[in-house]
């Protein structure tokens, strides 16, 4: 007789344990339905890419990073931004390690084949990029038998490596682009590849960068916000729709023109 009480009281507790559980999730669902609870994911940048992303007073800062803010103020969501080395963040998409990442990124079909990638929110092109006063180097033809320096995994060691065999040229790599750059100063090397942009930036608010653009743009692309090939598509279409968004209620503008004069 103890023993059947003993279970019917189990058993009520357990009834009772199922429905406080069933309301929280029904309560949970209905706080998602209704906005009160935002979506929030990971976003990786690489923090040493100015005028896109750069930290400045402990604060990051940038393009990317401006952009970032106000789409996700526009589109509901939340983010943590992780700063990591530039050759790491497609791999860590791929792993499912961070949801989404802008970094300067250009969309090309070779990184489409592992990543899905939003609208492009920039026109960029790569620039040749020497020593300064080095007025030999005007164009690619003048760098045959030359050292190119560049950053893994970027558009410019891609474009460095499809014209190696054309040009006869040595290819050094680097993490990061303060230690390329260093590399055309110190007279390492001929010349690098930068995104204009990036370059043009650099020159302007440093006089003293030693390095100066060899000539017209090379190339033109387009940076994408990116997702893992398949997964996070709410992400990238808010993405895309806040992008929209903002071009059309001016605000792209005034966050360009804040950080690159025209």
């Amino acid at each position: 007789m103890k023993m059947k009480k003993f279970t019917a009281v189990i058993l009520s507790i357990f009834l009772t344990m199922s429905i406080f559980a069933g309301c929280a999730k029904k309560e949970s669902s209905a706080a998602n339905s209704n906005g009160k609870t935002k979506k929030k994911y990971i976003i990786s940048t690489d923090a040493t890419y100015a005028p896109f992303e750069y930290e400045e007073n402990g604060k990051y800062v940038g393009i990317d990073i401006d952009l970032l803010d106000a789409i996700a103020k526009l589109e509901g969501f939340e983010y943590e931004l992780k700063p990591m080395n530039f050759k790491g963040i497609i791999p860590a998409l791929q792993a499912g390690q961070i949801d989404g990442a802008i970094a300067g990124m250009s969309i090309t079909d070779e990184r489409k084949k592992v990543l899905d990638m939003s609208e492009g929110y920039y026109e960029s092109g790569l620039a040749l990029v020497v020593k300064e006063g080095n007025n030999t180097i005007k164009s690619l033809e003048d760098l045959k038998g030359k050292t190119f320096a560049v950053k893994k995994g970027t558009a410019g060691a891609k474009f460095a490596e499809d014209n190696k065999e054309k040009l006869g040229v040595t290819i050094k790599y680097f993490d990061n682009t303060p230690s390329m750059f260093q590399e055309v100063k110190n007279g390492n090397a001929d010349a690098t590849l930068e995104d204009y942009p990036v370059i043009a930036y650099m020159i302007k608010v440093d006089p003293n960068s030693g390095l100066q653009i060899a000539g017209e743009k090379l190339t033109k692309n387009y940076y994408g916000f990116a997702v893992k090939k398949g997964q996070n598509k709410e992400l990238l279409d808010a993405f895309n729709r806040g992008l929209k968004k903002l071009k059309e209620n001016g605000e792209y503008d005034r966050i360009i023109a804040k950080y690159i004069k025209k």
